[in-house]
């Protein structure tokens, strides 16, 4: 039997609010003064928001500082993610917009306090596959190792329900795509307030869509109980197809089975950079580093904004992309011998703020880096929560990306929404497609 991993003492977890910030980032900012200091983030509405907007952006004064591209990359390459270096080396109309760092990321009061009892209670079970000793905050602020950092994306907060209307693109090499409309409604219940380690059944979140457009395929619909230790217990799945009129349970959504209606150009374990068991993995935590990386993406969030004038052919429309200088974990993922995955090798760059998943170096099995992923992040200053407004999947072989979380010209999430577990069944399921 594998043991647990170790807790941290008190005088460790006593530096959460301290040097630390409540969720485990150095609160101070850089000795070059290029990352300042973490102030608390936008954990309330700015002037002028009024629920229901597109969020304004707080920062849109802010001047550009300098821009990388094809013709500079060398100057700036040690900042930069392998594959963010590829998409400029391949695409010369390509650049990063950087702007100053801003620490906007910010929890409610009581993700702060609940992750300061997780830091000396949580720890991995069932060799890392599981999480015990925690409920609603980051399970683990100081991480000891790769599969600590990951769980705390995957258990991070990111409000108690939402329901979103959204459109995912794959964008096809010649820059032809079909957007497919979602409604989506996401039922969390280890983040809820009141929720303790005791109250927890061994699932994480419910979440369920429905194709909304274009007609042809509207009206099918997925439905998903998600667990927290996969292994325990696989994820539920099903789905209703509109043709056949009927709910069929999924024999496995996970790992490297093809996310539906992505077009094939996605996995199950994609969905949100990564989710799901970290088994078929050997993680290893490399460490803290100053990159890159996108952040406060407000412009590519505007309301109203064309679809048309984001999915450019071969990649996002850079100017309405931002970048700032963070200070992100870097984690590496090593398929285990005698597992299969398409990805052999992924390397995860983590915000030390939020503990979202920014970016993913993807390998295959000849160690060849052959895809990106990016998460672009604000900052749901009502909740408060810091999340990604949009997700890209750069698939460098067949030259096409994939695109999810578009919303421009769609109500803003409804994080008030009145949902239940019970929304959340089969037969709930077969009310969606109908």
């Amino acid at each position: 039997m594998l043991p647990a991993h170790a807790k941290v003492g008190p005088e460790q977890a006593e530096r959460l609010g301290r040097d630390l910030t409540p969720l485990g980032a150095e609160r101070a900012g850089n000795a070059a003064g290029s990352i300042p200091a973490w102030e608390g983030g936008l954990d309330r509405p700015i002037p002028g928001y009024r629920p229901g907007m597109h969020h304004p952006d707080p920062y849109a004064s802010d001047p550009v500082l300098y821009t990388v591209d094809r013709d500079n990359l060398e100057r700036y390459r040690e900042l930069l993610a392998p594959g963010l270096q590829r998409l400029l080396e391949r695409h010369p109309d390509y650049r990063l917009r950087v702007l100053p760092t801003r620490r906007s990321a910010a929890a409610p009061q009581r993700i702060y306090a609940a992750t300061r009892y997780n830091a000396e209670h949580a720890e991995l079970i069932a060799g890392g596959n599981g999480v015990q000793g925690a409920a609603a905050g980051i399970p683990f602020p100081l991480p000891q190792d790769g599969q600590e950092a990951i769980w705390n994306h995957v258990m991070r907060y990111r409000g108690e329900q939402i329901h979103m209307l959204t459109n995912q693109a794959a964008v096809l090499a010649n820059g032809s795509y079909n957007l497919l409309k979602l409604d989506r409604h996401i039922y969390f219940v280890y983040g809820r307030e009141g929720m303790t380690p005791q109250g927890l059944d061994n699932t994480l979140f419910y979440y369920k869509y429905r194709v909304v457009a274009p007609a042809r395929v509207a009206g099918s619909a997925l439905v998903v109980q998600e667990t927290l230790d996969q292994v325990l217990a696989i994820r539920k799945a099903w789905r209703f197809n509109r043709g056949e009129r009927r709910v069929r349970r999924l024999p496995m959504l996970a790992y490297d089975s093809p996310q539906p209606d992505t077009n094939g150009m996605a996995f199950a374990d994609q969905v949100d950079t990564y989710n799901g068991a970290p088994d078929r993995y050997q993680w290893q935590l490399l460490g803290k580093r100053e990159m890159l990386v996108p952040y406060n993406s407000y412009a590519v969030h505007r309301q109203g904004l064309p679809y048309a004038e984001i999915l450019q052919p071969r990649h996002v429309n850079p100017e309405l992309l931002r970048y700032e200088l963070h200070r992100v974990w870097v984690v590496e993922a090593q398929l285990r011998t005698g597992f299969s995955h398409p990805y052999a090798k992924r390397r995860f760059y983590l915000d030390e703020d939020s503990w979202q998943i920014l970016l993913v170096d993807l390998y295959d099995r000849r160690g060849e880096l052959v895809g990106l992923q990016e998460s672009h992040p604000i900052s749901y200053y009502e909740v408060p929560m810091f999340g990604s407004t949009l997700e890209t999947i750069y698939d460098f072989v067949g030259g096409r990306y994939f695109v999810d979380g578009l919303d421009n010209n769609e109500p803003m999430y409804d994080f008030q929404v009145a949902l239940s577990p019970r929304d959340f069944t089969p037969q709930a399921l077969r009310r969606e497609g109908n």
